[in-house]
């Protein structure tokens, strides 16, 4: 897919007092789609899904809690999973949605995940589709006892080190982005326009802390790679529901992040379980692979049509 695709926003006050810039397109009587991405992006993750679906579905994306320009509240505390969940279900309220279908990628995938297990009782959330972001029960596990899993999310150890904050004030955070990761380059896939935009939203030294925020109110322990690899005495899984709710988790499997591990035992603990692996693909399946996730989604959408 080539060209820019342009989607405009609107400015929503949530009844927590947060203000999220937003992407609301498609017909308003069509069934409502909730897209959340992933750090360090924008809304735009989903531009391509967005384009392909906005003409039978109400399209919704946020630029979440703390990203660009919307609200950033000082501390730690104000990005917990908790309040990062809320917002989408304030969001729904502020935009008049009862029932909606939840897609994240990515951090927006985590709490889509969040999302889907709260709202799934009472019906408010219909469906989940998660791209490459881990299971609250899987993830921890991993962390202690999976060295891949535990080697690639070296990472948090940066983003939480507030001794990095003085590099991201003063060079934003692709200073620290080329400080944990190296080199590496974004992927081939990503357009010139696509890449300076981030550019520039990396650059808002407020926006960056904000954003690693979500890494430093995260529960998730990541220890060194000399740490015994096993549980800690003592731990429990996250005391969490089956997932009932028809649910897609579409994975890239090159992903360096987070290794196709995290799909093991899935199954198990979801009922209504469709899984889309997309072999030769980085992190960023949304735009990386747009054509492979607009199909699975079309397909997807169109089968549990009636959940």
């Amino acid at each position: 897919m080539t060209g820019y695709i342009k989607l405009e926003q609107q400015r929503v006050r949530l009844a927590n007092g947060i203000e999220l810039d937003v992407v609301d397109t498609g017909p308003r009587d069509a069934p409502v789609l909730i897209f959340l991405h992933g750090f360090p992006e924008s809304h735009r993750t989903w531009r391509h899904q967005i384009a392909h679906l906005s003409a039978r579905f109400r399209c919704i994306a946020p630029d979440q809690r703390g990203y660009r320009g919307t609200s950033k509240p000082d501390g730690i505390e104000n990005y917990t999973p908790d309040k990062l969940i809320g917002d989408v279900f304030l969001l729904a309220d502020a935009l008049g949605v009862q029932h909606f279908t939840i897609l994240g990628h990515d951090w927006g995938g985590a709490i889509a995940w969040g999302v889907a297990l709260t709202g799934q009782a009472s019906g408010r959330v219909t469906r989940a589709v998660i791209a490459n972001a881990p299971h609250p029960t899987i993830f921890p596990r991993l962390l202690y006892t999976n060295r891949a899993q535990r080697a690639a999310s070296q990472y948090f150890r940066d983003f939480r080190d507030t001794a990095n904050d003085e590099l991201v004030r003063q060079h934003g955070l692709g200073a620290l982005l080329l400080k944990a990761f190296g080199g590496r380059d974004a992927s081939p896939a990503l357009e010139p326009e696509e890449r300076a935009a981030l550019l520039a939203d990396w650059a808002d030294p407020d926006a960056a802390i904000a954003m690693l925020n979500w890494y430093r109110a995260s529960p998730m322990e990541v220890l060194d790679m000399d740490a015994p690899y096993e549980l800690p005495a003592g731990w429990k899984p996250y005391p969490i529901p089956q997932l009932t709710i028809p649910t897609m988790v579409i994975w890239a499997l090159d992903d360096h992040a987070l290794p196709p591990e995290n799909l093991d035992g899935m199954d198990q603990i979801i009922d209504d379980l469709t899984v889309v692996k997309v072999p030769g693909c980085g992190h960023f399946v949304p735009w990386e692979a747009p054509a492979a996730v607009n199909a699975a989604l079309d397909a997807f959408l169109a089968r549990t049509a009636d959940g």
